[in-house]
């Protein structure tokens, strides 16, 4: 048997528990998020319900960098089984808020919130541990090919999410939504501790605790920023610029601690490599142009185009369909050849053209075309999502793979939150000038303030000429999010074109196994 044959079985031996792991990850949101109605209709204080996203995402924004340093120190296997349970228990606890076991209902929805932190604390080191260990076991040069499959799992698991979440919220207990994560990692872990073998870490470096604190202290200023700006607060009252100074310092003293600290938790000097640099930028604006845009997706296909909300997930098909016959053939391509650099270049163009379609939609615009539109911004992220992975890991040592694939990640999350929040401030300004301009400001306003529990049924009930300008105003102000979306976007092919095409680490067919690639450029 070969080296590589040998290789490929030892992973294929343990890629299903890392999938299960990694399924988790991604599903949770989904789910939740489906079963949320149902979850304030029976634990109430309907003020707060926003906190149970805001807690997870936080958590796991906060943890996913400090995941990826320990694992590089200390081993990865071990991390990632205490990263699983931990989001077992946050699962657990999260089923439980508002029983019984902790004095009932009245509480219930600050115990989710709380439980949700932890669970998001443990869902940080999945999908980092999942890539980083990918990278232990396979080299760059036959990465692609594995990396593939993980896009084809997770465009499914985007696809299942709404709809066993919907299956849940209609025929079963709420709690189901996080108990059904139990299960799945009681099996991943099961795999994992079994079959996944790694070398041993015998580190002594001590932690980079000040730095880690810094960092979380920044990322959490930032989140709340994004979360709350235009919405909870306007962006000029005292908590924004708070929060804002806040984030500020603490990222200026964390820069500070990271000149300093034997083992930084975010080395400054992986930015040094322009490899590294120009993937974590493309990281930033591909979450912020892509998770910010499509994030009003559902909302254009549900209210203008009349489409059911429990087959939100198969409204995505086209996109998460395209994106992974793309991310297949991609990771393929670059297994066989070894060359990688034209593939973001191609993604990025394809983001932009999907994002111009999308610009075009308007009420008249038939749910088969919007299909069509958002299949050709699936195909832009096929070629992105696993690629800007694969440059990322092959730009540092391999002792920094675990940071890489975490810093990597923290930008696209980072850019994803940005990007909600910015898309979100301009469709609300723009949603209330169409609506004055149709309406009036009274109306505007009312409409514009009750938009958010606008449904088919309320849709139903309206005057034929209201419902009409209401509709015209979302789609005209959906649109709009995309048009500026593309002003993101461009930079994408336009940071790839200075890619430097460093040969992949590892063996491949045009690329004998002993043979030596130089160490990448810091220009």
């Amino acid at each position: 048997m070969t080296e590589a044959a040998g290789r490929r079985r030892e992973v294929m031996v343990v890629l299903p528990g890392l999938m299960l792991a990694m399924v988790l990850a991604l599903l949770d949101n989904m789910i939740v998020g489906t079963a949320m109605p149902r979850i304030v209709r029976e634990l109430g204080d309907l003020t707060h319900f926003s906190w149970v996203v805001t807690a997870y995402v936080l958590g796991t924004t906060v943890s996913t960098p400090i995941w990826g340093k320990i694992g590089d120190l200390y081993g990865r296997k071990n991390i990632f089984i205490i990263s699983i349970v931990i989001f077992m228990i946050g699962s657990a606890l999260c089923g439980m808020a508002g029983s019984s076991l902790f004095g009932g209902a009245e509480g219930g929805m600050t115990e989710l919130i709380v439980f949700r932190a932890i669970q998001g604390l443990g869902a940080g080191g999945l999908m980092v541990n999942v890539m980083a260990i990918i990278g232990d076991l396979v080299p760059p040069r036959e990465r692609g090919q594995y990396q593939g499959i993980m896009a084809a799992i997770m465009s499914l698991a985007m696809i299942a999410g709404p709809l066993v979440g919907g299956f849940i919220t209609d025929h079963l207990d709420w709690r189901w939504a996080f108990y059904v994560n139990l299960p799945i990692g009681a099996v991943a872990l099961v795999l994992i501790v079994a079959r996944l073998h790694l070398p041993k870490h015998h580190n002594r470096v001590r932690i980079d605790w000040l730095g880690a604190i810094l960092l979380s202290l920044g990322i959490t200023a930032l989140v709340l920023i994004t979360t709350w700006g235009g919405t909870e607060y306007t962006w000029g009252s005292w908590q924004i610029l708070t929060l804002a100074a806040v984030a500020v310092v603490t990222l200026a003293l964390f820069v500070l601690a990271e000149r300093r600290a034997a083992e930084p938790v975010m080395p400054l000097q992986l930015f040094a490599n322009r490899n590294f640099t120009l993937i974590s930028l493309i990281g930033f604006l591909l979450g912020f142009a892509m998770f910010g845009a499509i994030n009003f997706l559902p909302l254009f296909q549900q209210l203008v185009q009349g489409a059911s909300a429990t087959n939100s997930g198969l409204l995505l098909l086209p996109m998460m369909g395209a994106s992974m016959v793309v991310s297949l053939f991609v990771g393929r391509a670059i297994t066989t050849t070894g060359k990688y650099k034209v593939y973001p270049v191609i993604g990025g163009v394809g983001m932009i053209v999907g994002m111009w379609l999308l610009s075009t939609m308007d009420v008249t615009t038939p749910a088969w075309v919007t299909g069509v539109y958002i299949a050709v911004l699936g195909l832009g992220m096929g070629f992105l999502m696993q690629t800007t992975l694969l440059i990322a890991q092959n730009s540092v040592e391999q002792r920094d793979l675990g940071v890489a694939s975490s810093t990597s990640t923290f930008f696209r999350s980072i850019g994803g939150s940005f990007g909600i929040s910015l898309f979100g401030a301009i469709f609300n300004n723009h949603f209330l000038s169409e609506l004055t301009g149709r309406f009036g400001p009274q109306v505007a306003g009312k409409l514009a303030k009750g938009g958010s529990q606008i449904d088919a049924a309320t849709l139903a009930q309206m005057p034929a000429q209201q419902r009409t300008g209401l509709l015209e105003s979302l789609a005209v102000s959906i649109s709009g999010v995309f048009w500026w979306a593309i002003a993101f976007a461009v930079a994408v092919p336009v940071l790839a074109a200075f890619i430097k095409e460093i040969p992949l680490r590892g063996a491949g067919p045009a690329e004998p196994a002993n043979a030596k690639t130089p160490t990448p450029a810091a220009g």
